[in-house]
Formats: C-alpha cells, structure tokens, sequence
C-alpha cells in the first residue's frame, strides 16, 4: 500500500458500500475503494489502478481518480480556499489538498495557481510544498543561449531568484543578474547562460551586453530625467545605490552611462551626470 501514489490492486472482498482492495504480496493488508467509485461489473479477484490518499477521518482509502500530482511529483495547482491553518488546492479529488502556512513562500488567495510539490508530513499525511527545489528536474533540453520561460518560485538575498522553467526544470538567476525585476509567481522570460555540470540552468532576465546596453541607456536616461535632469552621483557611486536606482550591476550602468556620453546626450561633473 503505497500512499500518494499510483498502483494496481486486486478485489479481494465486495461490501455493501464498496470494495476492498488489496497487494497480492499482502492481501491481509486492506483498503475500501468506496462504492461510487466501483466500475460496474468488477468481480473479485480482478485487478484496478487506484491511487491511494487519506479521507476526512484520515483513514487510508482508494479512488478510481486520477489525481493532478503523485506523491515526490509537481504540479500548478488552483487555490480553492484559505483558512486560518493554511490554504487548500484542487488536485482533482474529492477532498481538497492541504497547503501549510509553513510551505508557502509567498502568501496566496483564493483562485490564484501556484507550483507545488506533494510529500508526506510527520503524521502521515499527504501535503502540499512551494518550496518545490527538490522537486525539480536537471534533464533539460536547453543549452547555453537559448530562450526560456519560467516561474519564480522562491528569492534569496544569498543565491539570487530560483526559477522553474516551464514549471519543471531548476534554474537560477544568479544574485549578480537578480535585481528585483519579479517576485515570487511572477512567469519570466530569460536566457540560458550556462548549463552547469549537474544540469541545473543558470539564466538571465537581461539580453546579450551589446543588445542590453541600449535598453539600459533608456532607462539611466529615464532616471535623469526624473530627477530634472541632473544626477546627484556619477558612475562612481556604490553599487547599491545603482541597484536602488536604476535595477542594474554597477557594471551595466557604466557601460549605459558610456553610451550616453558616445551620443552626446550626458556630460559627467565632478559629482553629477548632467542632460545635455
């Protein structure tokens, strides 16, 4: 009897409110496959594929449907409530799935979707998790270069935005990329970067340098304007003070501000960067 997941079962036994199935390799081992879900004509001794989970009264029981993840697998599913313990999603069953505060990364609402994966909590039950890295696959088609899309799932101030591109395969985008351009559910479009030696993808929500750099002169240029065309910093300031202000590596802002200067649209003073 494997919980969570998918098996084929034998009939050992027909009730008045269903029957029981069981594994051949220990058919004292038991489980009610409830009535309306009894395919009409099933004799005992045939065999069903069921999928095992728990009912209300957290007793072990079978169903005939298949629901929209296994135990250890992943899925986007739709939030149909939340309460005051945790929220609850649709996988297709009868009884709801249950979200714990704790797994959740972000905070979610009611007919929203969010990516999880399925486990077993300490007491035995199936469970719901956000927290969905594990989750992951390392077996992408992508190479360096290509273009992907994915869903933020999580964001650390250590490692940068963790990303699951098309809602299956582990990505990153690196702390250094990562500047606060989405939050935690929000789909992307990126470029592949590398591909690491355990298959794991590093991405980029920003174009190739020498296509990037006019899309980030706009947007320095953008800034300069608001602040009535004279900056109160040049392209010495801190890195976190670019970050704050124009979302870019100080790098990527030099390489802006050089542009600016080739075009003849800045002048750099001592201590501003100046509309010409």
């Amino acid at each position: 009897m494997q919980l969570g997941e998918i098996q084929v079962l034998t009939v050992m036994r027909q009730v008045d409110f269903g029957v029981y199935l069981a594994s051949p390799q220990s058919p004292e081992e038991r489980v009610l496959l409830p009535k309306k879900q009894v395919p009409e004509g099933l004799l005992v001794g045939e065999e069903l594929e069921v999928f095992l989970y728990k009912d209300s009264k957290d007793r072990l029981i079978a169903t005939t449907t298949k629901p929209k993840l296994t135990l250890g697998g992943m899925a986007l599913l739709t939030v149909k409530e939340v309460t005051k313990i945790g929220a609850f999603l649709d996988w297709g069953l009868e009884k709801d799935l249950f979200l714990p505060f704790r797994q959740q990364t972000r905070k979610v609402h009611a007919g929203e979707e969010c990516l999880v994966g399925l486990y077993t909590d300490k007491s035995e039950r199936l469970c719901a998790s956000m927290n969905v890295y594990e989750y992951l696959s390392t077996n992408s088609p992508y190479q360096k270069g290509d273009q992907v899309k994915g869903r933020v799932y999580q964001i650390s101030e250590n490692f940068g935005a963790f990303v699951a591109v098309d809602d299956k395969y582990s990505a990153l985008i690196p702390k250094k990329e990562f500047f606060g351009q989405a939050k935690v559910g929000d789909i992307v479009e990126a470029r592949v970067t590398s591909v690491k030696p355990d298959g794991k993808l590093d991405i980029s929500l920003r174009e190739k340098g020498y296509l990037q750099i006019h899309e980030d002169a706009e947007a320095v240029m953008q800034v300069i304007e608001e602040f009535d065309g004279v900056l109160p910093f040049t392209d010495k300031a801190s890195p976190e003070v670019i970050q704050r202000e124009f979302s870019l590596s100080k790098n990527a802002f030099k390489r802006a501000v050089g542009h600016l200067l080739k075009e003849g649209r800045i002048e750099l003073t001592e201590k501003s960067i100046r509309r010409i």
